[in-house]
């Protein structure tokens, strides 16, 4: 009982000293990982980590470092075994042919990206130059590119461009040098010019405009329209979905392939608005044979002003209650 007493000021004080930072460590891991779900976990270890390890620490670092040291070597020690998570695109180039369904990875053979609920990491509203910062930095195309670099490069460009640790600071987080922080950083961003889409202009999920083009993309779906899908979708757009090999480019192959294998009859689908990865998204409900409309996944809109680029689906119905929504599309 009396070591029970003892302790509990430490952790109170444990607490009041690192929690405020909970939410930029998940997205920190998120970006590491590309899953929430495990970036969720490694967090948690991370957490586990700094409690046993805070009676040493001894404030020679800001809590802040200290904590993304702890945070990222979890990481690079998670991503040793695990292979890289990637999307359709990260695969092979895009699918022209017609006639032919989407055919699904078999189970386990990929390990795919997932999307990140913006209300999971979002900063307060009153900080706006917060929110632009982090939602650049957890925009789907760019989570994509980041898997591709080697783990050590990853937490490099990460700690420097994103999070602005300086050079000697990553260091110290990394265990390494600065001139070994200088190189790693050069490499890893030649890599990711290479992997990286050419940057586009994307609408913020709160301007009105983002918002018209996900509710067309809604509608269309809704309707089974593909009329309305060709209106919302720009002339250049891509389509892709875990966990299916294949992706198109081109709105008039992405509208042909919809039309046909995915649209279905006007009340098949249900969806409900949200915002992933700073961008709109929407999760997704299928009507199945029984009548309900059921948890079927989540998808994520890349919006411009002159059309959706780009659409990633994740048939996943874990996905819609990681969002903080019910299976069941309520009636």
């Amino acid at each position: 009982m009396t070591s029970d007493r003892r302790a509990a000021p430490s952790r109170d004080r444990f607490a009041a000293e690192t929690e405020r930072f909970r939410r930029e460590l998940l997205a920190h891991c998120y970006r590491m990982v590309g899953s929430a779900h495990d970036a969720e976990d490694l967090v948690q270890e991370s957490y586990l980590r700094a409690w046993r390890s805070y009676s040493g620490f001894e404030g020679r670092a800001s809590i802040r470092s200290w904590l993304y040291k702890i945070a990222t070597n979890v990481c690079l020690t998670a991503l040793k075994p695990r292979p890289i998570r990637v999307l359709p695109s990260g695969l092979a180039g895009p699918d022209d042919r017609f006639g032919h369904p989407p055919s699904p990875v078999a189970p386990g053979e990929v390990s795919w990206l997932e999307p990140l609920p913006d209300a999971w990491t979002a900063p307060p509203a009153d900080d706006p130059a917060a929110v632009a910062v982090e939602r650049e930095s957890l925009r789907l195309a760019l989570i994509a590119g980041l898997q591709h670099l080697p783990a050590r490069q990853r937490a490099i460009l990460i700690l420097r461009e994103v999070l602005a640790f300086s050079a000697a600071e990553t260091a110290e987080i990394l265990d390494t040098t600065t001139a070994a922080v200088k190189s790693g950083l050069q490499r890893a961003r030649a890599r990711l010019d290479e992997l990286e889409p050419k940057p586009e202009d994307l609408l913020e999920p709160a301007d009105r405009r983002a918002r018209a083009l996900l509710d067309g993309y809604i509608a269309a779906f809704e309707r089974s329209d593909a009329g309305l899908m060709e209106q919302v979708l720009r002339a250049d757009a891509t389509l892709e979905a875990t966990p299916f090999r294949e992706w198109q480019a081109g709105r008039a192959m992405c509208v042909r392939i919809l039309d046909a294998y995915v649209l279905g009859t006007p009340g098949d689908w249900r969806m409900i608005a949200t915002a992933a990865n700073g961008q709109p998204a929407a999760v997704v409900y299928r009507r199945d044979a029984g009548g309900a409309l059921r948890a079927d996944g989540a998808v994520v809109l890349a919006p411009t002003a002159t059309g959706v680029s780009r659409v990633v689906k994740f048939h996943d119905p874990a996905l819609v209650a990681m969002f903080g929504f019910p299976d069941v599309f309520p009636p």
